[in-house]
């Protein structure tokens, strides 16, 4: 999968150099088929370089070996879960192996037409609430026991408590350079206790993209949702890790119709898992809005952050 995303200024270092000359040597050594198709730089993530190959194809090549058991979890899972979602997902369609002059494994997938939906105002991603919420109530079924686990999603809340404070500690002087705007450390603060009072996750643990925020969801020219992409936080456990959702993609009023169109999480709980939800979008929030004001996750993250702070007051 790709999508037109501006590039971040804060990207993790590359372990490897990928240029057009190693992918090209690639495919003629392992996909002789699709050596010959054209060729053209994708875009760069923190993760991962892709290549346009031909018109509906990309290639994802980890630029780091943080990246690599990504990656894997999508070419372990992604193929078995893409046929039940409603919404086109990176599913490999091809996969890659090391070789001496790349030494991580690559996917060849389908290529999305579009653009990140964190480049379109809150109100323009609103048309695509209902579209996400069926997306989440397909995915949202219980996992198998070998279902991968991660420690940063779909966990206790309070096992984040660390994490969240120590970012949280450095807030109020990153706001009062680059947001003044924004909700202090205080707000904050209220609205995570708040979430960590409500009750833990009482029924199986399902399947969780992971990392559900508009800069991995690909949408149209009208802001329509196109596909879901960036699988590599795939994981089991509590569903109030993908509500979050909801505050970083939405108006209040989109918020409504995603929250509708999800009728309840999977088990018992509604009320619990949306208080929740609360925390992981705060949590998720304070990570986008401290980045640099030039990174689009950064004003995806202030919005959440006046949402959550508006319904905290």
């Amino acid at each position: 999968m790709a999508v037109n995303r501006q590039p971040s200024d804060q990207r993790p270092a590359a372990d490897v150099v990928i240029d057009a000359e190693l992918v090209r040597g690639l495919l003629r050594a392992q996909h002789p088929d699709l050596a010959a198709l054209p060729l053209r730089p994708g875009g760069t993530g923190w993760d991962n370089v892709v290549y346009r190959l031909g018109g509906g194809l990309a290639l994802r090549l980890p630029r780091r070996a943080a990246a690599v058991a990504l990656l894997e979890n999508e070419l372990r899972w992604l193929p078995a879960l893409a046929p039940r979602l409603p919404v086109a997902v990176p599913a490999p369609l091809r996969r890659g192996a090391p070789t001496a002059g790349y030494p991580y494994p690559w996917a060849v997938v389908p290529w999305f037409e579009g653009t990140s939906a964190a480049l379109f105002p809150a109100r323009v991603r609103d048309g695509y609430a209902g579209t996400l919420a069926g997306f989440l109530r397909s995915l949202h079924l219980p996992a198998p026991a070998d279902a991968p686990r991660n420690p940063v999603r779909g966990v206790p809340l309070a096992a984040r408590g660390d994490a969240f404070r120590t970012r949280l500690a450095g807030w109020d002087s990153f706001r009062d350079r680059h947001a003044p705007q924004a909700p202090d450390a205080s707000v904050l603060m209220a609205v995570w206790t708040r979430a960590l009072e409500a009750p833990a996750h009482a029924g199986k643990p399902v399947w969780l993209h992971g990392d559900l925020h508009p800069h991995n969801l690909v949408a149209g020219v009208s802001g329509n949702l196109v596909a879901v992409g960036d699988f590599g936080d795939l994981a089991s456990g509590d569903p109030a890790t993908d509500l979050a959702a909801g505050w970083l993609h939405f108006t209040a009023s989109g918020h409504g119709r995603f929250r509708a169109g999800l009728a309840s999480p999977p088990g018992p709980g509604e009320k619990a898992a949306w208080e929740r939800a609360r925390g992981w979008a705060v949590s998720m929030a304070l990570v986008m809005a401290m980045h640099q004001p030039a990174e689009p996750l950064h004003a995806v993250g202030l919005h959440a952050l006046s949402r959550l702070a508006g319904e905290a007051g």
